[in-house]
């Protein structure tokens, strides 16, 4: 039975999508982009409209303060902090961070306590490395506790790819993302906080009577955007995250690698601007449709029904008919009971080369423990294919 299980490990359940038949050369197919590292997400879908060395690792330079201020917001949404709570300003903080430093600052004074609320709005507004510092020793001690909670929110939250090293994006060799990761950090960002959120779209901050303006060069443009953040280090180039609305739809840009802050802004507009006009949206299936099912071992019925919690859409580009593949992907056979609505499998849909969408799927029903000879039955079943798998492999090997 171990081995049936090992064996079903790499299970794939090919689910075909019907008729989107291939056509001419569509559009997306021939951007292109200067940035050495990029994506595009629509937030709605989480389709994947363009890619570029996605999931290749990355200094994230001040990108990596999008993480720190959702360890911020988690703390606040968990009632362990409100925007009232004081921290106070070290004078580790204020020189490596603040005025002395050289590099982005709020300009806040050593050993002051400042108010949450203005600390965050030092970190989005202005990308003070002082306010960085100052929450993450206000919170975890120091700053290399603050960098393992960091990297340990980015697991929970999916962020495979992702380690922190610190709450300033200052360069650290072990410190990396991806583009991918940046983007799904920030649509979770964007949708789990919509008020904090907010903060990100403020143009401009005052604090010791310096004013500073964001640094995000999008909020200037006629485009929608609403933030996110910038970065620049040596070791990662100029980099952007950035999302913009347009007529209800969301966007969500990554570049990074670019050789100067013009670069960057033109790289992620041109992103943006092709994005909204180049795709549409098809609908695949409806709430609450089935999407495919997966095997039970001892259970009361052989599979369950899979869906989505939401209607899946992919988009496409305008007025082609691309070819769509699909996979459900699990660990299986499922063993019994499995309750319903437990996230069982995902679904990964590929538009050509590119991994247009990979979302989770739950089980449509409870399945709970079969009869004695059900799991007897399905105990035999399972034992002759893997006698036949293995018989199969030795055979393909000789």
């Amino acid at each position: 039975m171990r081995r049936v299980e090992a064996w079903s490990l790499h299970l794939l359940t090919i689910l075909g999508l019907a008729a989107l038949l291939a056509a001419p050369p569509a559009l997306a197919q021939n951007f292109q982009t200067a940035a050495p590292q990029a994506i595009l997400v629509d937030a709605g879908s989480g389709t994947v409209l363009f890619e570029k060395a996605a999931d290749e690792p990355m200094a994230p330079a001040s990108m990596a303060k999008i993480m720190t201020v959702e360890v911020v917001f988690d703390q606040l949404k968990q009632g362990k902090l409100t925007l009232d709570s004081e921290f106070p300003i070290s004078e580790g903080a204020w020189r490596r961070g603040g005025g002395p430093s050289g590099g982005s600052s709020m300009f806040a004074q050593v050993g002051s306590r400042i108010k949450l609320g203005d600390l965050l709005r030092g970190i989005i507004v202005q990308s003070g490395n002082d306010a960085a510092i100052a929450v993450a020793e206000g919170i975890a001690g120091n700053e290399d506790n603050f960098a393992r909670m960091m990297t340990a929110r980015a697991r929970e939250l999916g962020l495979a790819n992702s380690t922190f090293r610190n709450a300033t994006g200052f360069g650290h060799p072990d410190q990396k993302v991806t583009a991918r990761d940046l983007a799904k950090l920030t649509l979770h960002v964007i949708e789990t906080y919509p008020d904090l959120y907010k903060i990100f779209k403020e143009e401009e901050f005052t604090w010791n009577r310096i004013r500073q303006r964001n640094r995000n060069p999008l909020l200037s443009m006629d485009i929608g955007a609403d933030g996110v953040k910038t970065g620049n280090i040596d070791e990662s180039g100029f980099g952007l995250v950035g999302s913009a609305v347009q007529n209800g739809q969301r966007l969500i840009v990554v570049v990074n690698g670019l050789k100067n802050s013009r670069d960057r802004a033109n790289e992620a507009r041109k992103l943006l601007d092709w994005g909204f006009r180049a795709f549409e949206a098809r609908q695949l299936f409806a709430e609450g449709e089935p999407v495919g099912g997966a095997r039970v071992f001892g259970g009361s019925q052989r599979s369950v029904p899979l869906i989505a919690k939401k209607p899946i859409s992919v988009l496409v580009p305008r007025g082609a008919n691309e070819r769509i593949s699909a996979k459900i992907l699990y660990t299986g056979p499922l063993t019994a009971p499995v309750k319903q609505g437990a996230p069982v499998a995902r679904l990964r849909i590929t538009r050509g080369e590119i991994q247009a969408l990979d979302i989770p799927l739950y089980a449509a029903e409870e399945v709970g423990v079969g009869s004695l000879p059900q799991r007897a039955l399905d105990g035999a079943l399972e034992l002759g294919g893997d006698l036949f798998r293995r018989g199969f492999a030795a055979v393909k090997g000789s």
